[in-house]
């Protein structure tokens, strides 16, 4: 990969998330990401012979996985977690048509290249094997971005990238269907956080090993002027009746089958042997006029 497609400082993002699993990694989302995970593989009425989860920083779809399918292997990007190995999701070693299921729970949006592993993550399932799991969307802290860049702008006469371009929801469904899987559905929730001031938000983001990793960034810290006026001016324009101020993550869940003889496809055009208009009960309007007309 070229310098100019790398977004991530990828072994920055390790050794930060290897510092955050040994301090004690906050699983607030994390939890609530694996309750969904259970919710949606429920609706799923088929058992998988073998699954891996995939970038989990904690191993807590591993009990959910397991009541779907009979083995489960969970792969971590940095050393420090419970885990059955390190591996890197750009860089995938599994085997092609080696697993049934796989999941990945807030990791993929730190990778630089998410199409090459939305491929690998493909190419590994066997005909007819699932995909599901979610990543960061790009409303995800887009109050802390809008503070920190006019912050900036203000105190240091230029601002520089603080927080990641996270995925737009409209781009993911593309993607799933670029890496070849089949019945792609996409969708996104927004979790709100709150927090009593910008300090609570930013210790968990550093916690979380969410510190900024992006290749642009400006190699010198916050200045304290710059912190200080993005904590007024969050408080202003971000805080609830009582004070405490809200903080958006963006969850955006992908799911995708590889492909095989059995699934439903899609008509050809021009083989329907009834008229939507028939079946809605209203008149025909022809290919070159407008309603009303």
């Amino acid at each position: 990969m070229s310098d100019a497609a790398r977004v991530f400082d990828r072994a920055l993002g390790r050794r930060r998330l290897t510092r955050a699993l040994a301090a004690g990694y906050p699983d607030f989302l994390l939890q609530r990401a694996a309750e969904d995970l259970e919710e949606r593989l429920a609706a799923v009425l088929r058992r998988f012979e073998r699954a891996a989860d995939l970038g989990s920083p904690l191993p807590l779809a591993v009990p959910v996985l397991a009541g779907k399918a009979e083995s489960v292997l969970h792969m971590v990007e940095a050393p420090g977690g419970r885990s059955d190995w390190v591996g890197d999701l750009e860089r995938l070693p599994l085997a092609a048509a080696s697993l049934d299921l796989c999941a990945s729970l807030l990791a993929l949006q730190g990778v630089n290249d998410l199409p090459g592993a939305l491929i690998q993550i493909r190419r590994a399932l066997r005909p007819d094997g699932l995909f599901i799991g979610c990543l960061l969307g790009g409303r995800t802290l887009h109050e802390l971005r809008q503070v920190l860049l006019e912050a900036e702008a203000e105190t240091a006469g230029g601002a520089s990238p603080r927080v990641a371009p996270f995925a737009d929801l409209r781009d993911l469904g593309s993607l799933l269907q670029r890496a070849g899987f089949a019945l792609p559905v996409v969708d996104s929730e927004v979790v709100t956080v709150r927090y009593r001031d910008v300090f609570g938000l930013l210790r968990d983001l550093r916690a979380l090993g969410w510190g900024n990793a992006l290749e642009a960034r400006r190699r010198t810290g916050l200045r304290r002027d710059t912190l200080m006026r993005a904590a007024a001016l969050y408080a202003e324009r971000h805080a609830d009746a009582d004070g405490r101020l809200r903080a958006t993550f963006e969850i955006v869940w992908l799911s995708g089958w590889a492909p095989h003889e059995s699934q439903q496809k899609p008509l050809r055009p021009g083989s329907a042997k009834a008229r939507l208009a028939d079946a809605l009960g209203v008149p025909e309007i022809g290919t070159g006029d407008r309603a009303g007309q």
